[in-house]
């Protein structure tokens, strides 16, 4: 999952979490003219993508597992592991549902309608494409930006109460020095 992605998650569901926390409005209030336009907003964001490896990912981990214990069924495993996870892919539709009623609580039916055109234009799709690798880009400014800050900062109190102490005849204890202004490592 990208930072980007892992970013636009978590804003949506503090905004959902907020929402649902003081909003009454339950499935049954929700048309199903404002669920398409939820359901149509999410395409076109992806909003549910990255949960698309869940199943597969899970398959492989208990297939792993089993083999490991059981070696010698290892057709057997693998058989019915991939049964039940072909089974299984159909309760995919119950996280769309869950998004989608999510959203509808969150956003009027104009602003998904809003939301869904942006991410379906060129400007959008950029933006889904690109996005990740701009967030990247602010968070090394970011971050060379802390560590300035936090170096100018430590010289200019440290030059203060330099300062201070010629004028008193003490001798402050001197603050630890802050990191080097550098590239932070690749994230």
């Amino acid at each position: 999952m990208t930072l980007a992605t892992r970013v636009r998650l978590f804003a949506a569901s503090a905004a959902v979490a907020a929402t649902v926390a003081f909003t009454p409005a339950l499935a049954q209030d929700i048309s199903e003219t404002h669920l398409s336009a939820a359901r149509a907003a999410i395409a076109a964001i992806n909003a549910t993508g990255d949960f698309d490896g869940v199943l597969p990912q899970a398959a492989g981990a208990l297939k792993s597992e089993l083999i490991r214990k059981n070696p010698d069924l290892v057709q057997l495993i693998n058989a019915a592991v991939d049964e039940k996870a072909i089974e299984l892919a159909s309760r995919r539709v119950d996280l769309e549902r869950e998004a989608a009623q999510a959203y509808a609580r969150v956003f009027s039916e104009p602003e998904l309608k809003e939301i869904a055109a942006f991410y379906e234009s060129p400007t959008g799709r950029k933006l889904i494409a690109d996005g990740p690798i701009v967030t990247r880009e602010v968070l090394k400014a970011g971050e060379i930006w802390r560590r300035g800050i936090a170096r100018d900062l430590a010289q200019m109190v440290g030059q203060q109460m330099e300062a201070a102490s010629e004028a008193t005849g003490t001798q402050p204890a001197p603050a630890e020095s802050a990191p080097a202004e550098s590239a932070p490592a690749n994230q």
